[in-house]
């Protein structure tokens, strides 16, 4: 497969990129967006090769009834299985769940040959299932009155995935952990960033900023994603970084109120720009080949320039759709930039 084919097609791929059999965590704080990103995730294998098994733990009635109406309203049940277990289920169903999706993607993968991606929502409640368990039948307690194995059993789960000699078939696994406060240093998240290839970390003040999904740049890191990205792919994410770290300083002085030189207004009109074409609502899917369309137009504006970028979240996976090479690329993105262009107005 090619570097594109590779990487899975997600959102922030470009920055934090989610390789096939790749083990990339999400930890946040509570109604920090965790649930969303994970079903835009899922949303956005419609059309691909991969199955999704998506496993609840613990969860109210709604949040299922929520993540199965996103699934369906995107035609993404056809390619997707969706195991739960609700608050009102007993704490051995909650603790066997986990186990019960894994299995089903382990036969996919194995078995049929598919490539398959598996999420786990949350974690941070089979912990807690597990822990009463164990409290009830009188283990001793360790760390955080959980189980002294509390890392063995989660790491089965977690290490199962990675890419088969036999079938060079991948299973990918996600899973979410709550972080109480955003703290991520407590004994579950820490435990889940040890095992895991990288994570995401979504942010409250961020979220509160109406930045959908909240992912903190400066925590979030994939440790072997970046091996799998086209060379264009890797370069777009040097910018992004380059572009939101100046866009953070300029915002800095912004703040005294004093005039701004042409330089650091430039750098935060292109950064509120670039955090407007990342803002992603539930349900909005962009295939990789749109986004790396996207940012390259974005990043690639000269001075005074600046896009209609509605026109452009309209149109790009449709331009997407024509690219078959590098040469279709350049040219598509300078077609759908004259188009978008707008006159007489700064980026």
């Amino acid at each position: 497969l090619s570097r594109r084919q590779r990487q899975m097609c997600i959102r922030d791929s470009t920055m934090f990129p989610l390789m096939r059999g790749q083990r990339m965590a999400m930890l946040g704080d509570g109604k920090s967006g965790k649930s969303t990103l994970a079903t835009q995730i899922a949303l956005n294998q419609v059309g691909s090769d991969i199955i999704t098994v998506y496993v609840l733990i613990a969860k109210r009635r709604s949040d299922v009834d929520t993540l199965l109406s996103r699934l369906n309203a995107n035609n993404a049940m056809g390619q997707s299985i969706v195991i739960v277990s609700t608050l009102a289920d007993s704490l051995i169903m909650s603790y066997l769940a986990p186990y019960v999706a894994c299995s089903m993607a382990e036969y996919f993968w194995q078995e049929v040959g598919q490539d398959t991606l598996l999420i786990y929502d949350d974690l941070t409640a089979h912990a807690h299932a597990y822990r009463e368990i164990a409290l009830l039948s009188g283990m001793s307690p360790g760390r955080d009155s959980f189980p002294g194995d509390m890392f063995y059993v989660h790491s089965s789960l977690l290490e199962r995935a990675g890419k088969l000699a036999s079938n060079h078939k991948t299973l990918t696994t996600v899973p979410m952990v709550f972080a109480a406060g955003g703290d991520i240093t407590s004994y579950l998240p820490t435990n889940i960033m040890s095992i895991t290839d990288g994570q995401w970390i979504l942010d409250m003040k961020i979220f509160r900023d109406t930045m959908r999904p909240a992912v903190n740049v400066g925590l979030s890191v994939s440790r072997v994603g970046g091996r799998g990205q086209s060379d264009r792919h890797k370069k777009l994410g040097g910018q992004t970084f380059k572009t939101l770290t100046a866009h953070a300083e300029a915002q800095e002085f912004a703040r005294f109120g004093s005039e701004l030189a042409v330089s650091a207004q430039q750098a935060l009109n292109k950064g509120n720009l670039l955090y407007k074409m990342l803002n992603q609502i539930p349900g909005e899917r962009y295939g990789l080949v749109a986004q790396t369309l996207m940012l390259d137009i974005i990043l690639g504006l000269e001075e005074n320039q600046t896009v209609n970028l509605e026109a452009i979240k309209k149109a790009a996976n449709e331009y997407a759709g024509q690219i078959k090479d590098d040469k279709d690329f350049e040219a598509v993105r300078d077609t759908l930039k004259k188009q978008t262009l707008l006159e007489g107005k700064s980026a």
